[in-house]
């Protein structure tokens, strides 16, 4: 397998197979592919695994790729910043938010990754029940806007607004932590809490949160009773409408 990946603020990742090698990603992340390549949507190990991917925030089914010849397929984010990509040995582990899995190896497993607190999922949003890639085997993961890399010292905590928590390793423990100051929590627009992470390990940030986008889109959309049932004239029509009404629809509608 070979691969690379493309563009600065809409990235894609083509990848080169060889005869018989598998990826699988989460339904609608293929952006083009060979004819040699052969899709099939499952489960990806039976039920109880999809009933498990669904739990920590990701699809019941996969779509899996296999290359019946040499091909080339490509995958590509539905929202604007970097497509990380990680090798993983033997039983080495990243844990993630649910929408940062774009493809993988079909040797990487992907799984639900429990937070030994249970308040950080609660208060810290996606911090209690996250996904966890397994190696061996290549995974892509995109995160949103640009990223920031940190190395925690044993010890170290570092406060972060959770939406902008991409990704982790395992060493690195979740918790929440509750704002300071009357003002603080009332005019601070930072929440009531903020994820408290704790190293030792590496951390990968990203700047621009979905939820942020999606808080930001809706400033601009008009109540029920202004619009009249629709956002058509609002949104407009045309290719700025199709734009926005995707990104609508990505964030709101069924993933």
């Amino acid at each position: 397998m070979r691969y690379e990946v493309s563009g600065t603020t809409m990235q894609t990742v083509s990848i080169d197979l060889e005869a018989g090698e598998r990826l699988y990603s989460q339904p609608h992340s293929m952006a083009w592919m060979s004819e040699t390549i052969a899709m099939q949507t499952h489960t990806g190990g039976g039920l109880f695994a999809g009933l498990r991917r669904a739990m920590s925030g990701g699809g019941l089914f996969i779509t899996e790729f296999t290359a019946e010849r040499a091909g080339h397929i490509a995958f590509a984010p539905r929202f604007p910043g970097q497509i990380l990509p990680f090798r993983l040995a033997a039983g080495q582990s990243l844990v993630c938010r649910k929408e940062t899995f774009l493809c993988a190896e079909q040797s990487v497993t992907l799984d639900i990754a429990f937070q030994q607190r249970l308040g950080a999922g609660f208060f810290a949003g996606e911090g209690f029940i996250l996904q966890r890639v397994t190696g061996p085997g290549t995974v892509f993961l995109d995160l949103s806007g640009e990223v920031i890399e940190k190395q925690l010292s044993p010890g170290e905590r570092l406060l972060v607004h959770a939406g902008h928590i991409g990704l982790q390793e395992p060493s690195v423990a979740t918790d929440i932590r509750m704002m300071r100051g009357f003002r603080n929590i009332l005019f601070g627009g930072e929440g009531l809490f903020l994820a408290t992470l704790t190293g030792p390990g590496k951390i990968w940030l990203q700047s621009m949160p979905i939820l942020n986008l999606a808080e930001e889109i809706a400033r601009y959309l008009p109540s029920s009773g202004e619009r009249g049932g629709s956002v058509a004239p609002i949104v407009g029509t045309g290719a700025a409408g199709a734009v926005v009404g995707g990104i609508l629809g990505g964030i709101f509608g069924n993933e």
